[in-house]
């Protein structure tokens, strides 16, 4: 039986358009009028969904036809507006980019469109990419499309004019640098570094009351997915999860098929200088070592509780910012290098570009395990890879290697655990 919730897919013709920041003031608005609000955020992502949890208050998790799959996603979407009073789902680059692409999502799940599009040094010329963003595809519902950092109310009517006909013009929001999300290499800042952030969405709530983008979008009917398969057991299995702000990049889907198991997480935290919890494995995720490097430095106690850890032969997973942790020595853009764990041979250095993109599928011993990679470091590693992934689409990045050293895996990917529970809790298994 379907579920009907008022919904939008918040697109843009590119990045750096604005859609998190606006996302999220619809979010935190609609929030404050006491309704209950669940953001989906398309694609991988782990900065941009810190920021829209902040201004729902409910986590933010990924829908991706490839990564997570067509009737993953029709399930969380069904779940969604089964609680929910509105359903917003953030989009990533541009709309028709990508293979799938976000018009491709908002196609297989019927969600309209709400464009927005960054108007700063534009008129007439407006209407043109909206025209183009409404027409480029006939399968795709355009609810409207929203101006973006207008330079005034004049600007706002000449957009509005310049609007092409059978296009609803939802309002002007104008520049304002008080609303922005501050960002690093790797996207936004993450959300518990920004001290004003709950301000900066009030504001963004309050510029969306003042542009009169207030009404819920249609109500859309969402088909529920198949029936979920029981999930492997790992009753009594305790994980330990590095989580602080050097270790950040957690899917909460993750943490949840982990849950499902019957897994016992705890936390720790490097920076703080913990000591390894006492646990049957340990995960430790991506984020910004490199940020951190003296901290991680000092922290002896912890290196020495993971190479005990390791040569006990008990499972150790490290993705992206873990491969950096676990090697000998890790460098920041600056060239100041630190000492880090050492379980594996080799050094980690932050470049000075993007060195990895995409959507990568991991061919585990245990099973195939679906991702994507995205890091601005290059790692020599000392250890024969015993697999590299696969890319997801020709071209891009290359694909990303996959080191194993007893129980021990170290791989640039971000997995989607949910793409492969066996997979999951074989990898974990004692």
């Amino acid at each position: 039986m379907s579920r009907s919730c008022p919904a939008a897919f918040i697109a843009a013709p590119g990045s750096g358009h604005g859609k998190t920041t606006v996302t999220a003031g619809l979010a935190r608005y609609h929030r404050n009028q006491g309704r209950r609000v669940r953001v989906f955020k398309t694609g991988p992502d782990f900065l941009d969904p810190m920021v829209l949890e902040r201004a729902a208050g409910h986590p933010v998790e990924p829908l991706h036809l490839w990564m997570v799959g067509e009737e993953a996603c029709r399930r969380m979407l069904a779940e969604a507006a089964e609680e929910a009073d509105l359903i917003l789902v953030e989009g990533s680059m541009g709309l028709f980019d990508g293979d799938p692409s976000g018009a491709d999502l908002a196609v297989a799940f019927g969600l309209p469109v709400m464009a927005l599009v960054d108007a700063s040094g534009m008129g007439q010329t407006f209407g043109a990419m909206v025209h183009g963003l409404a027409t480029w595809r006939d399968d795709l519902t355009m609810a409207g499309v929203i101006a973006n950092r207008t330079g005034s109310a004049g600007h706002g009517r000449m957009l509005e004019a310049a609007t092409p006909a059978g296009v609803p013009f939802f309002g002007a929001l104008p520049r304002d640098e008080g609303l922005h999300v501050p960002d690093r290499h790797l996207g936004l800042v993450q959300a518990g570094e920004i001290d004003d952030l709950d301000q900066r969405l009030e504001a963004a709530a309050a510029a969306i009351e003042a542009a009169g983008i207030t009404d819920l979008p249609e109500p859309v009917a969402f088909e529920p997915g198949p029936e979920v398969e029981p999930v492997p057991r790992l009753e009594g299995v305790r994980i330990a999860i590095a989580r602080d702000a050097a270790f950040a990049f957690l899917y909460p889907g993750n943490l949840a098929l982990l849950e499902a198991m019957g897994v016992e997480t705890v936390f720790f935290s490097p920076v703080a200088g913990d000591r390894l919890p006492a646990a049957d494995a340990v995960w430790i995720p991506g984020g910004y070592p490199e940020l951190h490097l003296d901290a991680l430095a000092a922290n002896e106690g912890l290196k020495a509780d993971l190479r005990e850890h390791h040569a006990a032969g008990r499972p150790l997973l490290a993705e992206c910012g873990g491969l950096l942790y676990l090697l000998e020595e890790l460098a920041d853009t600056e060239g100041h290098a630190a000492a880090m764990a050492g379980l594996l041979q080799g050094r980690g250095e932050m470049a000075g570009k993007l060195q990895g993109l995409g959507l990568q599928e991991a061919p585990l011993p245990e099973g195939d395990l679906r991702g994507h990679t995205f890091h601005h470091s290059r790692a020599e590693v000392g250890l024969e890879p015993i697999a590299h992934c696969r890319r997801a689409r020709d071209g891009g990045s290359a694909a990303e290697a996959v080191y194993r050293d007893g129980r021990l895996t170290a791989t640039y990917l971000h997995a989607w655990f949910p793409s492969n529970p066996e997979a999951i809790a074989a990898l974990f298994a004692p």
